[in-house]
């Protein structure tokens, strides 16, 4: 059910790609609709309030194992985005979704292939994918 639904969206994306269907396009569509997931998070922050950001260097005990690390490390966000907020990142998430999409539609690539190559990396190499 899944890839019928992912199909279907990249199916959809190829049909109401029209105005930007050059790779050139797509790829500075992808570094704005990147920009703008930035900016509707940091807006969150600095207009909103919702959340605040906390940063500061991790810190891990020397003597865990790298199962544990997880326990150790911080996201530096307190707080919960407002249903505002939270909207206009799922939006602006979404648009990067759209364009990386169409980026493996010129390309002849499908995107669910691509969430399934990345799942069974990700089970198989489990947290050392990452390092």
């Amino acid at each position: 059910m899944k890839d019928i639904i992912v199909d279907d969206l990249q199916n959809t994306v190829e049909e109401f790609l029209i105005r930007h269907k050059s790779i050139l396009d797509i790829l500075t569509k992808i570094q704005e609709s990147s920009a703008r997931v930035n900016r509707a998070v940091a807006k969150s922050v600095t207009e909103c309030g919702c959340i605040k950001i906390n940063a500061q260097k991790q810190e891990l005990p020397e003597d865990i194992s790298i199962d544990d690390a997880h326990k150790y490390v911080k996201t530096h966000i307190d707080g919960e985005l407002c249903e505002n907020c939270r909207e206009v990142i799922e939006t602006e998430i979404g648009n990067n979704i759209f364009y990386l999409i169409a980026i493996c539609n010129v390309l002849g690539i499908n995107f669910y292939d691509i969430l399934l190559k990345k799942d069974k990396e990700l089970n198989t190499l489990g947290v050392f994918n990452m390092l």
